[in-house]
């Protein structure tokens, strides 16, 4: 059996730990199994479900800029410890810049570098990012990214202009996502809302996910739709601010915030519509989640085209004002009767069962490329 170790920033969570563990739950685990080095001593949400799947789970001091070389001897130290992984493979790109050549040094013959976002946090801590990842593409074997844009993104215009770069979009299991009218009664029955038009949302409270404008967004829709209702799965740290932000404009009452929830493919039932207008992204999987269950998305176009898996997903550019927006979904929904959705699953989960947005295809690429490792 070949060991590989996932590195991350935590197991909370997330939707590159949500993308890993769909991927570890379908890998052959009896030839590949997953161990993860995460910079966070604190349990995680999927910290359970990994021991149970025979992993094992490591730590790595947080990397605050200061601690640049305790955090370099860190990684040595851990390697030569564990020398013996057929891979390591890198999701946390701020610095894996350190790491990866770390794990070189101790004899680990595949080092692969996976970029997943397409943007940075605004202020110093973006600037450090791109800092960090400049000539990323030196310190790794191997060089993944989940769409063109995050692979531009952490590697560079070079790098992608001759095809260095593997793009590999973030894979879900889609039959978890096939319609299913009782569970879309279940759940809106439980957060009684069987007469309402119910629009999605899922990610986390972060400055990347642009909750503040989703919540312009919404008011807006609500002048035209007064029986609309916003559920947002997901926590994070700008999630009170997010709150306070809905009551001055007066919808927070109209807004269910479902918190973190595992797993998360039911509430897409419960949907009629789904708004993602991110400031940037790598490959949303919530967005493919949304075209696996047959809903219609408006996004904002700085997110990647790749993630237009059917024909369900309209763009839109964050430069209009928020009541564009919602004009343009009350006209996409405007023949839709109340609380029926307006989907079209069936056809739309076959097609993304046969292309590589399914986890159960993409999972031989990676059974392959680990395998090569030693």
């Amino acid at each position: 059996m070949k060991r590989v170790l996932q590195i991350l920033g935590t197991t909370n969570l997330g939707g590159a730990e949500s993308r890993i563990m769909d991927l570890y739950r379908h890998m052959n685990r009896k030839e590949i199994q997953f161990d993860f080095l995460v910079h966070s001593g604190k349990k995680g949400f999927f910290d359970e479900e990994i021991k149970r799947l025979g992993g094992k789970i490591y730590y790595l001091p947080s990397f605050r800029v200061y601690n640049y070389f305790s955090y370099k001897k860190a990684c040595r130290l851990f390697f030569a410890e564990h020398p013996d992984y057929a891979a390591v493979h890198g999701h946390m790109t701020s610095t894996a810049s350190i790491y990866l050549p770390e794990a070189k040094k101790a004899g680990i013959p595949l080092t692969i570098a996976h970029a997943r976002s397409a943007g940075v946090d605004k202020g110093i801590k973006g600037t450090l990012t791109k800092l960090l990842r400049k000539n990323l593409y030196k310190k790794c074997d191997k060089m993944l990214a989940c769409s063109d844009l995050a692979a531009k993104a952490v590697f560079g215009e070079k790098c992608c202009r001759e095809n260095k770069v593997t793009i590999l979009p973030n894979a879900i299991d889609t039959r978890e996502y096939m319609p299913s009218e009782q569970i879309r009664n279940q759940i809106r029955r439980e957060y009684q809302i069987e007469d309402k038009f119910v629009i999605g949302h899922v990610g986390r409270f972060h400055y990347a996910k642009n909750h503040e404008f989703l919540v312009e967004i919404f008011a807006e829709i609500l002048k035209q739709r007064e029986n609309a209702v916003l559920m947002l799965l997901g926590d994070g740290p700008l999630r009170g601010e997010i709150e306070e932000k809905a009551k001055r404009l007066g919808v927070y009452d109209k807004i269910i915030f479902a918190g973190n929830q595992t797993p998360a493919a039911p509430f897409y039932q419960a949907f009629d519509y789904f708004l993602f207008p991110s400031r940037f992204e790598g490959m949303p999987g919530t967005v493919v989640e949304a075209q696996a269950a047959g809903l219609k998305c408006l996004i904002s176009d700085s997110v990647t085209k790749q993630v237009k898996a059917t024909e369900l997903v309209t763009f839109l550019s964050l430069e209009q004002p928020a009541k564009v927006w919602a004009d343009e979904m009350i006209r996409q929904t405007s023949e839709v009767a109340e609380g029926n959705g307006n989907r079209n699953p069936v056809a739309e989960c076959y097609n993304l069962a046969s292309t590589n947005y399914d986890v159960n295809n993409q999972v031989r690429f990676y059974e392959e490329l680990y395998k090569g490792g030693r």
